[in-house]
């Protein structure tokens, strides 16, 4: 590599002092690595004289060639070093879906604006398929509701919100500041059977468990939007996390639940093979938000 760098050099000054000079380092130096270059090569690069030198025509046809194998080298490397601190490249996250406003939405916002040059790729979907899009490496993290302890992936939790309910804003708890579970035993609750939905259904059965008769609850194949208009047209009720706040559906209340004793935790998945340095920026930006709220 070096040797083709003061191949260069010499192309440019056609001189082999002024070259040397440019490079930091002795003509004879210089001088010595042509040589050893050009009988390596079996070719005459540069014809030497008094005035200095020239190239070539084989020498001329040689450093058009590496001229542009070097700058590409050049790209490469600086490419090479951007990713390696997490500056250029590409970061694949899957997640239950975002709300404008919340927590994830904000951390993604951040990380555009100050890595510009990752390339951000969002892959929606429930748990499940997050967690099997994570073992089949088409995404490097998953931020999932809720703890995880698996034996072949890191988890970390990372930021909470409280738990509301919703409900159409003429039912008969819609006036209160907050409804206890016991308000909800008889209600019927409404869920999706994908993103946040299994864990929605999970929830409810455990803070209802022991009652009679048993919750009632509906699965639907629907995304949020259309479950929270579900819910404004008095199909049900359902549970949410508290940024769903910032993003109200109309015709439908958003209530605390004053007996939830903890609000739910998210937390990030990922593989312990993996060592981007863009998804530990991405973890540092997000402890960073946590300690400012």
């Amino acid at each position: 590599m070096a040797a083709l760098i003061q191949t260069l050099a010499v192309a440019e000054y056609l001189n082999f002092h002024h070259a040397a000079k440019a490079l930091g380092i002795s003509q004879s130096s210089v001088s010595a690595r042509i040589r050893a270059l050009e009988e390596e090569l079996g070719i005459v690069l540069f014809e030497r004289n008094t005035r200095g030198v020239r190239l070539t025509e084989a020498g001329r046809h040689f450093v058009e060639g590496i001229s542009a194998g070097v700058d590409q080298l050049d790209h490469a490397v600086k490419a090479a070093n951007l990713a390696a601190v997490g500056k250029a490249g590409h970061l694949r996250i899957g997640v239950h879906g975002l709300i404008p406003g919340g927590f994830l939405d904000k951390l993604l916002a951040r990380y555009r604006a100050d890595y510009p040059a990752i390339i951000v790729e969002i892959t929606e979907g429930s748990a499940r398929d997050a967690l099997m899009h994570l073992r089949a490496h088409r995404v490097d993290v998953a931020f999932l509701v809720g703890t995880f302890d698996l034996p072949d992936c890191h988890s970390r939790p990372i930021w909470t919100e409280p738990l509301v309910i919703a409900l159409p804003e003429n039912h008969r708890l819609a006036a209160q500041t907050g409804v206890t579970w016991a308000d909800l035993a008889s209600e019927q609750f409404l869920v999706r059977h994908g993103g946040t939905g299994p864990q929605v259904h999970d929830h409810i059965v455990l803070r209802l468990a022991g009652g009679w008769p048993p919750p009632a609850i509906q699965r639907f194949e629907v995304e949020r939007g259309t479950l929270l208009s579900m819910v404004a047209q008095g199909f049900g009720i359902t549970l949410l996390g508290a940024a769903s706040q910032l993003s109200p559906t109309t015709g439908v209340i958003l209530l605390p639940i004053v007996d939830e004793p903890e609000p739910v935790v998210f937390s990030a998945i990922w593989s312990p093979h993996n060592r981007s340095a863009a998804l530990r920026n991405l973890f540092a930006m997000a402890r960073e938000m946590r300690r400012s709220n």
